[in-house]
Order: structure tokens, then C-alpha cells, then sequence
């Protein structure tokens, strides 16, 4: 029960973290292309620090529960008598995880604070270039976490 109910809280946080992805990439960010970069910036660095926010309380999560689920798999293993090895789809997805978190640490603690430095003193074309910085890596995050899920579930 314990396994079942880590595994459903790290993929609700998997799915915040990849859902938001896929919404402000697909959906938010074309939307606000058409407005004019005062209002565009302003808007995009209003949404995106909650969401990141957000994000690095689901990163905890998702490392939290993860260590979980592998100790509860190791203890199962140990307590029948057997030996735990991790499964590779497994170990992908944590080395996928981990080289998502580190980008994220790039957008969240480099690139969102040039844009909202920028926003703040209304310098637009830094605002966005630092946006520019965001949209290319939020799109290799959503490719990595999209791949990561296809592995973990198609195997």
C-alpha cells in the first residue's frame, strides 16, 4: 500500500511538471506571442514564477518518492531472501530525472532571473532574449520528461 500510494504521489508530481511543460509551451506561449513584448514579457514572468515554484516543490517530491519506491523494492527484495536490481527503465528515468532537474535549475535560477531583472527595468529586448533562453530549454526538458514517461511505461 505504501509502494502504491509513493508512486501516485510522484506521478501526480511528475505529471505538474511535465503537464505545465506541455501547457506553457503548446499553449500559453504562442497565445502570448501576440501580444506586444511589454505585455508578453510581463505576463510570461508573472505565470512562470509560480510554476517554477511549483516545479522545484515537485522536484522535492518526485526525489522524495522516488528514494521511496526503490527502498520499499530493496526491503521487498532483502526480506524475501533475494538480491534488488534495479530495473533499467528505472535507472533511465532517474538519470533522465537528474539531468531534467539540472536544466530546470538553469532556467529557474539563471535564465527566469535575467527575465524578471529585465521586466523589472522595463529592458524588453533582454527580457527577450532571456525568454529565448527559456523556450529552448523548457523544450529540450518537455522532449527529455515526454521520453522518460514513454520509456518507463512502454519499456
Amino acid at each position: 500500500m505504501l509502494y502504491a500510494a509513493l508512486k501516485f504521489v510522484h506521478m501526480m508530481a511528475v505529471i505538474l511538471w511535465v503537464g505545465g511543460m506541455l501547457f506553457a509551451h503548446c499553449f500559453l506561449r504562442p497565445a502570448a506571442a501576440k501580444l506586444e513584448p511589454p505585455m508578453r514579457l510581463t505576463l510570461m514572468e508573472s505565470v512562470l514564477g509560480p510554476f517554477l515554484n511549483a516545479v522545484l516543490a515537485a522536484i522535492a517530491v518526485i526525489l522524495l518518492t522516488g528514494a521511496g519506491m526503490i527502498g520499499q523494492a530493496a526491503s521487498q527484495a532483502a526480506q524475501t531472501g533475494g538480491v534488488f536490481f534495479m530495473p533499467r527503465s528505472w535507472t533511465l528515468m532517474a538519470a533522465g530525472g537528474v539531468l531534467m532537474m539540472a536544466i530546470f535549475g538553469h532556467i529557474r535560477f539563471v535564465l527566469y532571473k535575467r527575465l524578471a531583472a529585465a521586466v523589472a527595468a522595463s529592458d524588453w529586448p533582454r527580457g527577450g532574449q532571456a525568454m529565448g533562453g527559456i523556450r529552448r530549454w523548457v523544450s529540450v526538458n518537455l522532449l527529455l520528461g515526454i521520453a522518460i514517461v514513454a520509456v518507463v511505461f512502454l519499456g
